[in-house]
């Protein structure tokens, strides 16, 4: 049987190790990331204002703004050059949970738990300013690995996401569709994607895919089926 100084020790242990991993690699795990979803498509005319307003905001502290591409605009004559299915599936994914029949472009998702249009001047900072905070495991990314700090998982179990992303703004030209002509500015473009694991509530370790791209890399701790962020970390 294990006593309650026990228990608090190994806590203690627990996050020290955490804190230390997160000092020698540099990794930001002390403040809590708001993480700003942008569901947009490069054939999508009412998306640019949704884009601009991204930018915004994507230096903002403690804000980790990513752009991820849908497909399902692309039969209007541009595939969009980020489009993923997986990005239009996570989209599809958040839908049920937060009222809404199906996906729309532009739909910002602010820790996987409120959304808004995300085109009107000001909608995105509002909705960072009234959702709730990430209140999740900590979080510390280094050395190849991402450590998660031991809490509770609600339903017994949270997805735990890589995303590769490029930090920045990248200017792209649109030949076809909706947005002929234009030259449309993506801030924190999403390139990938990818389900590392699950996580329990037990303090655990997982390995973190090499990139050879010079892409940045973020790590969401998540509610499965399109439920609220838990944890996010980013280097």
């Amino acid at each position: 049987m294990t006593g309650p100084k026990t228990t608090l020790g190994k806590a203690w242990l627990a996050g020290a190790a955490l804190i230390a991993l997160a000092a020698s690699a540099g990794a930001a795990s002390a403040q809590p990331l708001t993480v700003v979803e942008l569901f947009t498509s490069q054939g999508c005319s009412s998306c640019p204002p949704a884009n601009a307003n991204l930018i915004k905001v994507k230096d903002q502290p403690g804000v980790l703004a990513l752009s991820f591409n849908v497909t399902y605009w692309d039969y209007l004559g541009w595939k969009d050059t980020f489009g993923r299915q997986e990005f239009t599936q996570r989209q599809v994914n958040y839908e049920p949970p937060l009222g809404h029949d199906g996906p729309f472009t532009p739909q910002v998702v602010v820790n996987g738990s409120a959304d808004a249009v995300g085109a009107a001047p000001g909608e995105i900072e509002r909705l960072i300013s009234t959702s709730p905070q990430a209140k999740g495991p900590a979080l510390a990314l280094g050395d190849g690995k991402v450590s998660i700090g031991a809490g509770t998982a609600p339903g017994g179990a949270a997805d735990v996401w890589l995303v590769r992303y490029r930090r920045g703004v990248v200017e792209v030209p649109v030949a076809r569709g909706e947005n002929t002509g234009r030259t449309l500015p993506h801030a924190n473009v999403v390139h990938s994607l990818q389900r590392l694991g699950r996580w329990n509530g037990e303090a655990t370790t997982l390995p973190l895919p090499a990139d050879g791209g010079g892409l940045n890399t973020a790590v969401l701790v998540q509610t499965p089926g399109g439920g609220p962020i838990l944890a996010a970390a980013a280097n």
